[in-house]
């Protein structure tokens, strides 16, 4: 039964982890309950892009859970969804196909999760094999595309760096760049990959940086970051503080 519940959960996870951004206090205290309560004026066209861009990242996270394998599998889910949505009465037993709901939840999750670890091992393989990479004792893997100049790091000291993170399918999950200000941090604070991959690098140097899941996050999600991922990092080292 938590597996079912777990995917009956699924949407509601994800909208929830999105309207947990909008919930800063408002600066001032609408008048009366009538004005908080009101719903903005919002143009239908933009109205209909947002739910439309809502229904995508739920199914974005639906397809991570289970395999659907073609039109009659979508055709089916949406149509309960739609069904359930426009509180109409299911055209099944519900009760009936909860095993198999739980049964099809188990094994498509042992399936993704292999291909998963597959897709993960062959990028490691081909990443190694390009020209330049150098892969370190505990894994991490550096390719330098910028040399610089000057000292390395200590394995405790703090380092300022400009960085963008992406999963091996590009999927970007984190930037300094975006944010327009550089991360200063110990070493010591850092995943292991960075730790012993920025004692590589010299200020000014810039370089690709590969951490296997078991020197970033392992086998826990982290925000953005699915569970066992390897992750791609664009690294520049801006400079070096004992």
């Amino acid at each position: 039964m938590k597996k079912l519940l777990f995917i009956l959960c699924v949407f509601s996870f994800c909208v929830s982890a999105f309207a947990q951004e909008a919930n800063a206090p408002a600066a001032e205290a609408p008048a009366t309950v009538a004005e908080e309560l009101a719903e903005p004026v919002q143009d239908p066209a933009e109205r209909n892009k947002m739910l439309y861009s809502l229904g995508f990242l739920l199914g974005d996270n639906l397809k991570r859970q289970l395999i659907l394998d073609n039109e009659d599998d979508y055709k089916a889910l949406s149509q309960g969804m739609r069904d359930s949505l426009l509180n109409k009465e299911s055209q099944t037993q519900l009760d009936d196909y909860k095993p198999q709901i739980i049964e099809k939840y188990q094994k498509d999750a042992e399936i993704i999760s292999q291909r998963h670890l597959q897709e993960q091992k062959e990028y490691l393989e081909n990443f190694s094999k390009e020209k330049g990479v150098k892969v370190l004792d505990n894994g991490a893997l550096i390719k330098l595309s910028k040399k610089g100049k000057g000292r390395t790091a200590k394995a405790d000291s703090r380092v300022t760096v400009h960085y963008e993170g992406k999963l091996i399918d590009g999927t970007k999950f984190d930037s300094s760049y975006d944010r327009k200000e550089p991360f200063s941090t110990k070493l010591t604070d850092v995943v292991p990959c960075w730790t012993k991959a920025l004692q590589q690098m010299r200020p000014a140097s810039k370089a690709t940086v590969v951490c296997p899941a078991e020197t970033a996050y392992g086998n826990r999600p982290v925000g953005a970051i699915p569970a066992g991922s390897t992750l791609v990092f664009t690294v520049e080292l801006l400079g070096i503080e004992d």
